[in-house]
């Protein structure tokens, strides 16, 4: 087993993945960007470096800055967690050829091959797993979206190679809509995986979204040398599957196993299509294969779905995913623990032969959203009170305490709450007692929401679908449940600490960080410098505007009549659609801004001409930054 592991993550995974390494004795070290110096992961390592400021590029996504302090802290593994490295071929390659670190997680060629999407798409055939219809080369004309429409009939969806969880997905209507959806998801494909390669499939109007969790040590044990593997030989694992069909805008928020919707048999025959999958792609260590089974909407929820219901290979997700606390529920393995396992040489702890599957999970995701303004990202708070439910079958991985601020900067995720019973019905009624226990003040977030699933008659009978949120569930009564039990108090971080005297510090020396005491006493409070100051690392903010009073160099000014366009949310500005002199009308689109996984469109609010703009391609902005200057 290894010494010391790296986790090159954030927030409440790199603290799972640390609770696993010091069962295990071994000691973590934890990366962190300038707005993540408090965060709880990195209170929670042995030790702690500085990888960059804010912006994820700079820091999460510097591979060459987390390898090096991989190698200033004598680490012998790095795990990714979920998310940022994860799934980055380049990076696992970077890890796999730095002497003495170990990358704990499939090879990056295997990463490679079903990081491509066509390619899996490919392999997955081959191996006798059901595809959706669909394209196994890059397209890139929109005559070639039209033609497949023709064809195959609409929707049709636009997906990006190195896509994922709904991020540079189009979905195509009609033939008049295919070249800006076209152009959409290539561009979400470069912004998010630096990849514009996309591909079509025929979209499923009403499909569960249904994922095997597969462990493998030597996939390929049992291959006979003819590319058939006897799956009886080869060391892969499927841990039952998980139903993620609670969606919006394809992002999950409530996922458990086992699916309320399947018999045994699709079950089994999903599960085993999953393992035969993986060992054709020579895959080692944790990942998720995702299938989409189709739902007939007038199901009788105490008829499960037999063998004979069609279902299709999504994707292979090359990493543990935010959902695997649910099958450890289930099963009793810490999968974690198999990742280290595996990556470290000793091996996988259990075969398929191990693996049974007790009561029921569900994980709840506790995100900083408003669920009533369409799920809207809080943008500011801290957590003035903080706490989690407990009791027996609740658990909760977090890494947030009360009185942290949130960090906005990169996803709205607080914790998660996953409840195990023995059957579905008390897992659900376990679930409104521990969801109604969780205390949470100075952020708005989803529990609302969640209480209300737990007696929503479309999830309690187990019939909703990927399209039940967006397209069928009231809205009203979202609102309902976040006036009854949600909370819109926002805390602004201004609480008067001149009163309060630190006697325990944090300081970082080259790049690492320390714990001090400071013995002194009757010291005097000492200031906190203001962010945002000129003190290195790249992170310089765009001006400002300032008004006729603002006698600040840094301002922007803007003329007398004129409009300054703000950035109503933190993001990343995907496009720039307007230039200096452009002539733009009301309502016009003049940039677009990503936040929180969604593109959002920032128009004018009247007319006029452009007369300055302050940002770019891939620029990151806060909430109030000006983006666009009209005269």
């Amino acid at each position: 087993m290894f010494d010391k592991v790296l986790v090159a993550n954030r927030g409440e995974i790199a603290v799972r993945v640390m609770r696993a390494c010091t069962e295990l004795g071994v000691d973590t070290v934890a990366v962190y960007s300038d707005a993540d110096k408090h965060g709880g992961h990195v209170r929670y390592a042995d030790e702690a470096y500085n990888v960059g400021p804010a912006r994820a590029a700079d820091s999460y996504l510097d591979g060459e800055a987390v390898v090096e302090a991989a190698r200033a802290a004598d680490a012998d593994a790095i795990h990714p967690g979920y998310g940022f490295l994860a799934e980055n071929a380049d990076f696992a390659a970077r890890v796999e050829a730095a002497e003495g670190i170990t990358w704990v997680g499939p090879e990056s060629d295997a990463m490679e091959r079903l990081g491509e999407k066509t390619h899996a798409r490919r392999v997955m055939d081959d191996a006798g797993v059901p595809i959706v219809p669909g394209t196994t080369e890059p397209v890139t004309d929109v005559e070639a979206v039209i033609e497949f429409g023709a064809e195959h009939g609409y929707p049709v969806a636009i997906k990006a190679e190195g896509g994922g969880g709904g991020r540079g997905m189009k979905v195509v209507e009609s033939a008049d809509e295919a070249a800006e959806a076209l152009e959409s998801a290539k561009r979400e494909g470069e912004a998010y995986f630096s990849n514009d390669s996309v591909y079509l499939e025929r979209y499923l109007q009403n499909p569960r979204h249904i994922e095997v969790q597969i462990v493998a040590d030597d996939p390929a044990a049992g291959d006979d040398g003819a590319g058939d593997v006897d799956l009886t030989e080869s060391d892969v694992a499927h841990l039952g599957e998980r139903d993620c069909s609670l969606q919006r805008r394809h992002q999950k928020v409530v996922e458990e196993a086992p699916s309320p919707a399947l018999s045994d048999e699709l079950r089994e025959e999903i599960g085993e299509a999953a393992r035969r999958g993986v060992a054709a792609a020579d895959y080692t260590n944790a990942g998720t294969v995702e299938f989409l089974v189709e739902e007939d909407v007038d199901r009788d929820p105490s008829e499960p779905l037999g063998p004979d219901t069609p279902f299709y290979f999504l994707e292979v997700n090359t990493r543990i995913q935010v959902e695997h606390t649910v099958t450890e529920e289930l099963t009793g393995i810490d999968i974690v623990k198999e990742q280290l396992r595996v990556a470290s040489g000793e091996g996988l702890s259990v075969s398929q032969a191990d693996v049974e599957l007790e009561g029921h999970a569900i994980e709840f995701r506790i995100n900083a959203e408003n669920a009533a303004n369409d799920f809207q990202p809080a943008n500011e708070g801290s957590l003035e009170t903080y706490d989690p439910p407990g009791g027996i079958g609740v658990r909760v991985d977090d890494a947030l305490r009360q009185g942290d601020e949130l960090v906005t900067d990169y996803d709205s995720m607080i914790a998660k709450l996953i409840v195990w019973a023995p059957d579905r019905e008390e897992c659900l009624a376990r679930s409104k007692r521990a969801l109604a226990e969780y205390d949470i003040d100075g952020v708005v977030t989803i529990v609302p929401f969640h209480r209300l699933m737990c007696d929503d008659d479309r999830f309690v009978d187990g019939t909703h679908t990927t399209k039940y949120l967006d397209e069928e569930l009231d809205a009203d009564l979202v609102a309902d449940a976040q006036e009854k039990w949600g909370t819109e108090s926002m805390s602004t971080g201004d609480a008067d600490d001149d009163e309060v005297t630190e006697r325990e510090f944090t300081v970082e020396v080259n790049g690492k960080r320390f714990d001090v005491d400071l013995e002194e006493r009757g010291a005097p409070a000492i200031p906190v410098p203001e962010s945002g100051g000129g003190g290195g690392g790249g992170g310089q903010r765009p001006p400002q505007a300032k008004s006729d009073d603002d006698s600040s160099d840094a301002g922007v000014d803007v003329a007398e009549g004129g409009e300054a366009i703000d950035a109503e949310m933190q993001g990343t500005i995907l496009s720039v659609d307007v230039d200096e002199g452009d002539e733009v009308a009301a309502g016009d689109v003049v940039c677009v801004l990503e936040a929180m996984k969604m593109e959002n469109d920032v128009v004018a609010e009247r007319g006029g001409t452009v007369a300055s703009v302050h940002v770019g391609e891939g620029d990151s902005v806060d909430m109030g930054d000006v983006l666009i200057v009209l005269e």
